[in-house]
């Protein structure tokens, strides 16, 4: 009976030692996940990126790390998309303070010479009119180009004929290419159906046929061939204008360029910009082919719809 009593009492010890190493394991497992959260925490709230993942996949800390790497990087991902924003409208308004400078002051000297001047009112109302007209147009395009690069505008491609987008683009040049007695022509099959938007390709269409019509020379030639190929269709718009100095052509796509002889001609720089950032949102490219003198051919390529 002792000797019973003896091994339930050894039992009993052994059963108290256990809980006990198992009390003093669980606490410890409870101030290292305590540890390791609250590093994780300080990691994230200060902006950092958590590293990857150095545990087991299978207890509890490795599991919650998991997902707070996953927070972490949702948390990254949206900084860096808001810092983006915040650069982008920063330009923004640089570019509009910039841009509408020169023709406020235009507004401004000329309603002194008005008052000045009283026998000319109607000469400088036109001129008024002139610089009205470019800050319309000036920040018209700058809400498009603002839209654009923050996602408002959404790009909505459908299955449709690419030859009435493109006629309605050249409709649109054809009074300025009369004036200067440039010819247009076009080969486009009526048949070809692309998957793209109709309004924004027809802009950035647009904006190529208006340059190409702008700085050719009167009696010159404007170009335009769609050819169907394996991957892209391609949009060729060839001119018979001035042409661009190699060194130049990275830099046409830039917002506001200008190159240095066509300053004092109209346009404010954002043609090409747009045409390009249209064409990109549609996973298309847009080429240019130049020389000095010798015309410019701007190829054009969006996804087949296959």
């Amino acid at each position: 009976m002792e000797i019973v009593l003896l091994i339930v009492i050894l039992l009993l010890l052994v059963l108290a030692a256990f809980l006990l190493w198992k009390i003093h394991v669980l606490k410890q497992d409870i101030y290292r996940f305590t540890k390791n959260l609250d590093t994780a925490l300080n990691t994230m709230l200060s902006g950092k990126k958590l590293e990857t993942r150095p545990y087991g996949e299978d207890d509890l800390w490795g599991m919650i790390y998991e997902r707070l790497l996953r927070l972490s990087n949702m948390y990254t991902h949206k900084n860096k998309e808001i810092s983006e924003e915040k650069e982008l409208l920063k330009e923004l308004v640089s570019d509009i303070s910039h841009q509408t400078k020169t023709p406020i002051a235009n507004v401004k000297l000329y309603l002194e010479m008005m008052e000045e001047d009283k026998e000319n009112i109607p000469e400088y109302m036109k001129k008024l009119n002139l610089q009205a007209d470019k800050l319309d147009f000036l920040l018209q395009s700058m809400v498009k180009i603002s839209r654009l690069e923050t996602g408002t505008i959404k790009i909505q491609k459908q299955k449709l004929p690419i030859a009435r987008t493109l006629a309605e683009s050249i409709a649109a040049v054809v009074p300025k290419a009369d004036k200067k007695k440039v010819q247009i022509f076009a080969e486009c099959d009526e048949n070809l159906m692309l998957d793209h938007d109709k309004k924004w390709t027809g802009e950035a269409l647009f904006n190529i046929l208006d340059n190409a019509v702008k700085y050719t020379e009167p009696g010159g030639r404007v170009h335009i061939s769609v050819c169907r190929q394996e991957v892209f269709t391609r949009i060729g718009i060839k001119d018979t204008g001035k042409g661009i100095v190699p060194e130049r052509q990275g830099a046409v796509f830039n917002r506001f360029y200008r190159e240095p002889e066509i300053h004092d001609s109209e346009g404010i720089g954002i043609g090409l910009y747009l045409a390009r950032k249209i064409i990109t949102m549609q996973n298309g490219y847009i080429e240019l082919e130049s020389q000095a003198g010798q015309g410019s051919t701007f190829k054009i390529y969006l996804p087949n719809t296959d």
